[in-house]
């Protein structure tokens, strides 16, 4: 009986250890997430243009609701990330900064 009850007590905790385990493989399970500001950089807030691939986007008194999950960084501006949604491809047609929780702020291209 102890023999049975002690190698049913080490299964037991062998699958408690490994066989519970599980790796997620590439990024199962996970989702993107970007830091959002404790307050927005000072020259958003001054109207400072922002500058990418060669030319100068505005930010627009507005903000887009957006999971981090649905942009991507493209480049980083004087400290802070720049993103475009992952649907839109080149020429981009906004450009986003982190504003808040799925709140990005939206630059357009400077006419």
């Amino acid at each position: 009986m102890k023999r049975i009850t002690m190698g049913c007590l080490a299964l037991s905790v062998g699958f408690l250890l490994t066989g519970c385990a599980h790796q997620a493989a590439d990024n199962e399970g996970q989702l993107q997430s970007y830091q959002a500001p404790v307050i927005e950089a000072s020259w958003i807030r001054d109207g400072q243009p922002l500058e990418f691939a060669g030319s100068q986007w505005v930010a627009v008194n507005d903000v887009e609701v957006l999971m981090d999950s649905e942009v991507y960084q493209v480049g980083e501006f004087k400290g802070v990330q720049v993103f475009v949604d992952k649907v839109d491809t080149k020429p981009y047609h906004r450009l986003y900064t982190k504003f808040a929780k799925n709140k990005f702020r939206y630059f357009e291209k400077k006419k």
